[in-house]
């Protein structure tokens, strides 16, 4: 028996399982995963959902499966729903044994060991959304010319995708703990309405390199002239975590550009 992983401070011990499907026919395939929360007695749930490309008529069914399992871990509670999947699953559907993992964040751990173990087939502002690098995002993208993602990215199933959202890593430390160093995040182009108060990414056209961009809370303050017209007397970037700096923007110099709006973090 491998040696019980001891939790650190901002961790939780956590252990997960992978479902697996065998329709007749065809090879065995990841269909998700479940991730227990042992001091909450709770499971998160997470199953693939492009069933209709390989299940046949036994799509309609396996498309119900999460929501049931879901039920069914509320009702029973963590550790008698494992013993009950154990026992009732068929030869079609299976569980793995648990492994032992350490979570800060559940959702996002969900999310971070799906995309590691489950390869659904994508389906464009369906399910998945295209992942760009930053500078594709700040360049030809943003310019409407003709540009191939770096691949395809699976979004959380209560997100509604438009062709205006994208995949983009951050790197940096100045948003944490919302949006910790090095994670895939999804943006939305274009953005409309008030900015103010909102996560924008960022492009300070002057910089060269990774570093010209940033994701920032926007703040603003505005004047009336005697025409009625406003206009900006102070744009302001705010980092969420305290250690770093707020900084401003000249309103009346063109040397930065909002991207996008952050919408969440995908892990």
């Amino acid at each position: 028996m491998a040696p019980a992983i001891i939790p650190v401070r901002g961790t939780h011990a956590a252990r997960y399982a992978l479902l697996t499907v065998e329709l007749p026919g065809q090879e065995t395939v990841t269909a998700g995963v479940l991730l227990e929360d042992p001091a909450a007695d709770r499971v998160h749930i997470r199953l693939r959902r492009d069933w209709e490309h390989f299940a046949g008529e036994e799509t309609e069914v396996l498309a119900l499966l999460e929501d049931d399992l879901l039920a069914k871990s509320a009702q029973a509670g963590a550790e008698q729903f494992f013993v009950q999947l154990e026992d009732t699953l068929s030869n079609t559907v299976r569980v793995s044994e648990r492994r032992e993992a350490l979570v800060e964040d559940f959702p996002r751990a969900l999310g971070r060991l799906y995309r590691q173990h489950v390869h659904s087939a994508a389906q464009p502002f369906i399910t998945h959304l295209p992942r760009y690098s930053l500078a594709v995002a700040a360049g030809p993208f943003l310019d409407n010319h003709v540009v191939e993602e770096a691949g395809w990215e699976e979004a959380p199933s209560g997100l509604r995708l438009t062709p205006e959202m994208f995949v983009a890593s951050i790197a940096g430390q100045s948003m944490e703990p919302l949006i910790p160093d090095g994670s895939l995040c999804v943006f939305r182009r274009g953005v409309t309405g008030s900015r103010q108060g909102r996560l924008v990414l960022v492009e300070a056209l002057e910089q060269g390199g990774s570093d010209r961009y940033t994701v920032k809370r926007y703040r603003s303050e505005k004047s009336q002239h005697t025409a009625g017209e406003w206009s900006h007397e102070r744009i302001r970037l705010e980092p969420l975590n305290p250690q770093f700096e707020a900084w401003d923007l000249d309103p009346q110099e063109d040397r930065y550009r909002i991207l996008a709006e952050f919408v969440m973090v995908l892990d």
